[in-house]
């Protein structure tokens, strides 16, 4: 029985009420007396596109529509990949004035005549060939499910009765004509085929034209539609539709890898034409670089690992010479689709990215990108390091949003992985997407990740950590600037045992520069720097030379300026010199350089093999007071002059917004521990020295009056004596604050450097009452000493 829904037109047909979809613009060509439309979906947001196809008659009872329900009940229930995908279909009756029509939709996947997407792509050559043959393998298996697996006859088959999908699939529809072939009803006389006044007589064999319906029964089940076949085929490469049956002898146009199969799909006998199963196994037209590489990403998940890498790490190579448009349009949404199921190997994300780089920036955002995010999730730690070794290709195109929420934090578990070589690539991942970041997941997450990392065991890594820290310095809110860079750059990488880290630090100092005022500079940038200026490796004193004379120059302006608020100082400050001014490349390119830190020189020799992060609060203030920032007057005693103290200068690492991440039980591992003031370690020739002075030896005459000077008391005024004949006044320390006692103490009265050369720095005085020496001694006898003494100068005078 059938069912009619009444409805009304919408419009100016623009859509019916009762269809949930909406009704676009027709295509100029479709099968028979079919009207082919595009159209959209009513029931979701995006308005899915979808192809609608209608029927029209004036009368219920009209053959055509008879014969449009027979291809909606055989295309609702006949599925295929390639055979037309059905979604919905209704009829609809419209009263216009006094008459009635009656109306038939059927609602599809979204697709396109093929006469029209031929003309659309306008394939040339080799690569026309190659669609031409992946189109026609694809036909060739729709008609041979129906007759050798269904048991059913299409009757039609043609250019018309072929549509195309968006990805460039071939799809068989026009299944009005449809039948069940019945060739085991051998008696029956009647047509097998109902409906087959619909075929154009062009398309008709000759038992077919003769309604000779004994022997067609007789004949293969796949008999009309391997002449149909054949007539596509001449339709196809002669770029005409058949006008008459004669016209299939004009071979001219047939590729000749073909020829001979397209005369045997046409044979006059019905027996003897070809079965198009077997079209598909042997011919030689269909075996080429395209069907081959389809066919492969269609079965997959049937291959085994070396399979798969094989192909994949092929495949881009491979894409260039295939058709442009078949591969954006193919090849690309099969790609995607396998590596977000898992079913693709890693080298596949190459191939992927490349066919992506031939895609519009809307369009990489739409095929490649949603694929990419979901990436990120993998456990496979492979396609992490390919997602990473690539991500300049397509970070870019990434929002800020997805980088925040669905990006950064699958990243972020590749700083504390095992491996060096992808704590490295995570690394250099953030030149990207830090600047996507917000404040919140940069300061309570990013910075502490990054904190650990400048302690890397790992050279290269803590290099590369630096020159990241310059580069994203400018997303960094000002309070959190003032907590993190001098401490990253000075008090960690100025004092790594790796030559190219403190060159790094040197480097993201200079390119920082406009963040730092007066005070910064002057008492914690500029000590520290200069110190570097006899560095053993000669790069870092080279770059510590600029840095210094950079440094120099911003004090220099301020103090021309007069300005007194000495925040202000960051704005009149110049810009950074040529080279430093923007870090774009890394100081290690990959491991396989690393360097060695035991072959380079420590700034600080008496802690070069201690972690950083557990002994720089107290490594300054043990041994060397020499290298204090401290001020110079001329006209004041330095030991009342206190260092000036920098506004920040309790600020670290730890002190990062929120306190996330704050892990119990390391305090000392991230920059919270830091104390800025921190006095830079001896260089190693003044720490020889002092290492001598505390070893026990015999006092050679030269050090008498050193030694004797040192006990004299202590003058309350500075003594006015020529720098020349001090070697050490120009760089004198201040007296140290705290109760313990000096290290040395310098004598109050002016000493002849020619009478003691090591009176500026002598030790200390014994803390022991001990006789005066007398002004003789070496050369008459000594005073009689106790017993004790007595045994010692007796040992010494028997060596002599």
């Amino acid at each position: 029985m059938l069912r009619f829904l009444k409805g009304v037109v919408g419009g100016s047909g623009t859509g019916l009420k009762d269809l949930p979809y909406n009704i676009g613009d027709p295509y100029p060509t479709a099968w028979g007396s079919w009207t082919h439309h595009r159209g959209t979906s009513k029931d979701d947001d995006g308005g899915s596109a979808v192809s609608i196809f209608s029927l029209s008659g004036s009368n219920a009872m009209d053959g055509h529509l008879a014969a449009g329900r027979n291809g909606v009940k055989r295309l609702r229930t006949v599925r295929h990949p390639n055979i037309l995908s059905f979604l919905h279909s209704t009829e609809v009756e419209s009263v216009e004035g006094s008459s009635s029509r009656v109306t038939i939709y059927i609602v599809t996947e979204p697709v396109m005549p093929l006469s029209e997407k031929i003309k659309e792509l306008g394939l040339e050559g080799a690569h026309r060939d190659e669609y031409y043959a992946w189109g026609l393998n694809q036909i060739a298996k729709a008609v041979s499910f129906l007759n050798n697996d269904c048991k059913l006859v299409h009757g039609n088959v043609c250019l018309a009765s072929v549509v195309v999908t968006p990805t460039l699939d071939w799809k068989l529809h026009a299944f009005d004509v449809l039948s069940e072939f019945d060739g085991s009803n051998g008696n029956a006389t009647g047509p097998m085929l109902q409906y087959e006044w619909l075929i154009g007589s062009q398309y008709k064999p000759m038992e077919l034209a003769k309604s000779d319906w004994v022997a067609i029964r007789k004949s293969p089940p796949w008999a009309i539609d391997s002449w149909g076949l054949g007539c596509l085929i001449y339709e196809l490469f002669s770029g005409m539709k058949l006008g008459k049956t004669e016209e299939l002898r004009n071979t001219s146009s047939i590729p000749k890898s073909l020829l001979q199969d397209y005369q045997r799909l046409l044979s006059s006998m019905p027996s003897r034409r070809m079965n198009t199963a077997k079209l598909i196994e042997n011919s030689e037209y269909f075996q080429n670089k395209l069907v081959d590489t389809i066919h492969f990403m269609e079965i997959l998940t049937l291959k085994d690992s070396v399979e798969k890498d094989t192909f994949f790490r092929k495949l881009p190579n491979l894409a260039e010479q295939l058709p442009r448009q078949i591969v954006l349009k193919k090849l690309l949404p099969l790609l995607a689709s396998a590596l977000e199921f898992g079913s693709a190997a890693a080298p596949a994300l190459t191939a992927l990215l490349k066919m992506g780089s031939w895609l519009s920036s809307e369009e990489f955002s739409v095929k490649v990108l949603p694929t990419i995010v979901k990436l990120f999730s993998s456990n496979d730690r492979a396609i992490r390091v390919s997602l990473l070794q690539h991500i300049d290709q397509y970070g870019e195109s990434l929002s800020a949003q997805v980088v925040d929420e669905q990006v950064f934090p699958h990243v972020a578990t590749g700083f504390s992985d095992t491996s060096a070589f992808l704590r490295e690539l995570t690394l250099k991942s953030m030149l990207v997407l830090a600047p996507k970041l917000s404040q919140r997941t940069i300061s309570g997450s990013l910075l502490k990740y990054l904190s650990k990392l400048q302690v890397d065991e790992e050279p290269a890594i803590r290099t590369n950590t630096t020159i990241l820290l310059g580069n994203i310095a400018s997303y960094l809110n000002e309070g959190t600037r003032k907590r993190v860079l001098i401490n990253a750059f000075t008090v960690r990488a100025l004092r790594d045992t790796f030559s190219p880290a403190r060159g790094a630090g040197v480097m993201a100092l200079c390119a920082t520069s406009s963040y730092y005022d007066v005070t910064e500079i002057a008492t914690r940038i500029l000590p520290n720097v200069v110190v570097l200026t006899i560095d053993p490796d000669s790069d870092v004193r080279s770059k510590s030379f600029q840095a210094a004379e950079q440094f120099l120059q911003i004090v220099k302006q301020y103090h021309e300026t007069n300005v007194g608020d000495t925040a202000g100082a960051a704005s009149t400050g110049i810009s950074s010199i040529p080279g430093n001014a923007s870090l774009l490349g890394w100081a290690m390119s990959s491991l396989t350089s690393k360097g060695k830190p035991s072959e380079q020189a420590p700034l600080a020799p008496a802690n070069s093999g201690v972690p950083l992060s557990s002994t720089t609060s107290n490594a300054s203030s043990v041994d060397s007071p020499s290298i204090a920032p401290a001020r110079v007057n001329s006209s004041g005693d330095l030991a009342d002059q206190p260092v000036p103290e920098s506004p920040t200068s309790t600020d670290g690492w730890g002190e990062i917004e929120d306190g996330i991440h704050e892990e119990q039980g390391s305090d000392k591992d991230g920059w919270d521990d830091i104390e800025p003031l921190e006095e830079p370690k001896p260089s190693p020739a003044l720490a020889s020295i002092q290492a001598a002075q505390k070893r026990p030896v015999s006092q050679p005459v030269s050090q008498q009056k050193a030694q004797a000077a040192s006990v004299r008391p202590k003058s309350t005024g500075r003594a006015t004596k020529d720098e020349d004949d001090d070697l050490w006044g120009s760089i004198a320390a201040p007296a140290p604050k705290t109760n313990k006692k000096p290290l040395n103490v310098k004598s109050a009265t002016a000493l002849d450097d020619d009478d003691d050369p090591w009176a500026a720095i002598a030790a200390p005085p014994p803390t022991t009452r001990a006789k005066p020496l007398v002004a003789g001694r070496g050369r008459g006898k000594p005073a009689a000493p106790k017993l004790g003494a007595q045994r010692i100068n007796r040992t010494s005078s028997s060596g002599m």
